[in-house]
């Protein structure tokens, strides 16, 4: 049975200090769902949440553009761009198009590619929840690859659960809480608010016991 706490901060430092490995190691937080049906479209939750303290590196971020948005996408930090005929290259190559997917965490597409990417690219980019979301080709690419670097994808599948990563242990309490926060309360959003749908939310770390957080329903 999980040891509980009353708040966040609380079931972090309570995490920490029931690990005891030699090597450093990650939160994380876990929030179970009940009383929503995950295949419906308002019982799905897919969401990116830019995090108030990045644990670890930024994410990786490809753009699909052409033209000048390829050029801006460049200069705003995109691990790669790919094009029009890249794009139609990868489509009669699946196994290039699988190591491909394997190289970004996120992708954001010029609006008029989309289709092409749904042809080429979609039964190997949708089963792993790396769509790109499309983007007006006059629009700046480099505040959404920012927000993009720094944010963690939560999503339920079949199980009523998401799991996301918080932290490292060289950040502080107050700095993995933040971002426990952050995903906790954009789950809450997605649930209008209602917290009788929340089953359980603990914190714990890689290794270590997990520490259950009392939410008031």
């Amino acid at each position: 049975m999980a040891e509980r706490a009353k708040d966040l901060l609380t079931a972090v430092r309570m995490a920490r200090s029931a690990s005891h490995k030699k090597f450093s190691q990650s939160f994380e937080i876990q929030i179970a769902l009940k009383d929503i049906d995950p295949k419906k479209p308002e019982g799905k939750i897919a969401e990116e949440v830019v995090l108030p303290h990045y644990p670890g590196g930024p994410k990786r971020v490809i753009v699909f553009a052409d033209g000048e948005l390829a050029r801006r996408a460049r200069e705003a930090g995109a691990v790669q761009v790919l094009g029009r005929e890249e794009i139609a290259e990868l489509q009669k190559d699946r196994k290039q198009a699988k190591k491909l997917a394997e190289t970004f965490d996120f992708s954001i597409a010029q609006a008029d590619l989309m289709i092409l990417i749904g042809k080429a690219l979609g039964p190997v980019l949708g089963t792993r929840g790396k769509m790109p979301k499309p983007l007006p080709p006059t629009a700046d690419p480099a505040p959404i690859i920012e927000r993009l670097k720094r944010s963690v994808r939560i999503a339920t599948k079949e199980q009523l659960a998401i799991n996301a990563k918080i932290g490292v242990e060289s950040m502080s309490d107050e700095e993995i809480a933040a971002n426990a926060r952050a995903v906790l309360e954009a789950v809450e959003r997605k649930l209008g608010g209602d917290l009788s749908k929340i089953a359980s939310v603990r914190i714990k770390t890689t290794m270590g016991k997990p520490v259950e957080v009392e939410v008031q329903a």
